[in-house]
């Protein structure tokens, strides 16, 4: 009971502590997105978030971090007060047994008309790949614009980066659509949408608690999607 006591006491301080850091977004009077593991606001996010306020949270400090957490602390901010969560090429950073974690940290930031969009590599389309093309796990899979990115930077995490030290680059689960989708059906988003991706060898998804809306909709293609 001591336990709970200071947990949730230590919650309520950083979550008051984050609130301050937040109130600049969200007192602009503009939808704003929470960018869970961006790095950096030099990586642009799609064109729905224009003229959105755009809050960075990374587990590594970085000139333009608004927020230095660990994705699995999401907990520690204030509730319902994000109309959009994205999560591009992060989730799997983790391991498999804490997605369910970072996903209920992502329902308990957005309120309840927001989404959560998520990309990360498609281990289906992959391993495809590797069969159809004959490539070995050191073989380019496809370029990026710092070079060729291999079969085994996509399952296990960018090389170099594990390399020099940055061991939160590694890989410690791998989804397909399928998968994605039945991790956010068991963490209380109601409604996921397939998207088309944004790049080679990704799946992307928003999860919605309720029915999106029309602007929700027109925004993120899903009539176009489904049509």
């Amino acid at each position: 009971m001591l336990k709970d006591l200071l947990l949730s006491v230590h919650r309520a301080k950083a979550a008051s502590k984050h609130k301050a850091i937040l109130a600049p977004y969200l007192d602009a009077g503009t939808p704003c997105v929470l960018n869970v593991g961006g790095a950096s606001k030099a990586y642009a996010l799609p064109g729905h978030y224009a003229g959105w306020g755009h809050v960075l949270l990374d587990i590594a400090p970085g000139k333009d971090v608004d927020l230095v957490l660990d994705a699995r602390r999401l907990g520690e901010l204030p509730q319902s007060v994000f109309d959009a969560v994205y999560c591009s090429h992060n989730l799997e950073h983790y391991y498999a047994h804490e997605v369910p974690l970072i996903l209920a940290g992502f329902a308990h930031v957005l309120k309840a008309e927001g989404f959560a969009e998520i990309r990360v590599p498609d281990l289906d389309s992959v391993l495809r790949a590797m069969v159809e093309r004959n490539l070995d796990v050191e073989d380019a899979l496809y370029q990026s614009r710092s070079g060729p990115i291999s079969v085994r930077d996509v399952l296990y995490g960018l090389g170099s980066a594990v390399a020099s030290g940055k061991v939160y680059f590694a890989h410690k689960t791998g989804f397909t659509m399928r998968s994605l989708r039945k991790a956010l059906d068991a963490s209380g988003f109601t409604q996921v949408h397939d998207l088309a991706p944004l790049g080679g060898y990704e799946v992307r998804v928003a999860g919605f608690r309720t029915a999106p809306g029309p602007a929700q909709r027109a925004a993120l293609g899903l009539d176009a999607a489904a049509s």
